[in-house]
């Protein structure tokens, strides 16, 4: 079973954008342990609406716990050769820092 704490919950959706019946669903499931199929009934969706939800938040949260403390991860556009000097960084840090 799928769990994690609120306060990791509130990490992995704080730039998340999801309707607020997502977001339940998922806080239902994650942190208060409540049943997927429950949620399906109670809310007139599929199992498979539900179960998307709830791993979409979960592959976040795993993605969150493989960064190292005092680490962020950064999305950016940027000229060819800039890329690449930042994906250096990146190889480097991961050489070092982990």
């Amino acid at each position: 079973m799928k769990r994690m704490t609120k306060d990791q919950f509130i990490q992995a959706t704080s730039r998340l954008t999801m309707g607020e019946s997502a977001l339940e669903i998922a806080k239902g499931v994650l942190v208060d342990g409540k049943s997927q199929a429950d949620y399906a009934r109670a809310k007139h969706i599929t199992r498979g609406a539900v179960s998307q939800t709830v791993n979409r938040i979960w592959k976040i949260h795993l993605k969150t716990l493989s960064i190292p403390d005092k680490y962020v991860e950064v999305t950016a556009i940027l000229p060819e050769h800039q890329a690449f000097i930042v994906k250096q960084w990146e190889k480097d840090a991961q050489r070092n820092g982990k």
